[in-house]
């Protein structure tokens, strides 16, 4: 019996969780996981073989501020895309490849950003996106 309910529990609690991580973009919502200790962003997408169309990984800084990212053991290609405090594209990098041998070359923004989100590379085009579209986040950062 303890054991129905804490397994009921644990369905309960990761159904949550996994609501609480997604954002939309140009109205399509993608389930994210998040970045926000430097571990996690210093670990970002590294070594991950595959991704599902509909998810993606959300990098939270606390402000805004100039933000460069690179591919050095990434091994799919890549969509950067970077958001100000308002959650407004202010910069994007389209189909990054993986970096192949040191060094790896940067992807800076070109304006300030608080939130940088990885999509597999093509979302963006096949999405249209372009600069000043917004970022609904469907959880509290």
């Amino acid at each position: 019996m303890r054991l129905g309910l804490f397994t009921g529990l644990l369905l309960v609690l990761g159904a949550c969780s996994a609501s609480e991580s997604q954002v939309v973009l140009k109205g399509q919502t993608f389930d994210v996981e998040l970045a926000v200790s430097r571990e996690e962003q210093a670990r970002g997408l590294m070594f991950v073989e595959s991704m599902p169309a509909d998810r993606g990984m959300l990098f939270i800084f606390p402000s805004d501020a100039p933000r460069s990212f690179w591919m050095k053991n990434t091994r799919i290609p890549l969509d950067i895309l970077y958001f100000d405090g308002d959650l407004t594209l202010v910069s994007l990098w389209q189909n990054v490849r993986p970096c192949a041998a040191d060094p790896c070359p940067s992807y800076p923004s070109r304006a300030p950003a608080r939130y940088v989100l990885e999509l597999n590379a093509g979302t963006a085009a096949s999405l249209a996106v372009e600069r000043g579209d917004r970022l609904e986040l469907l959880f509290d950062p």
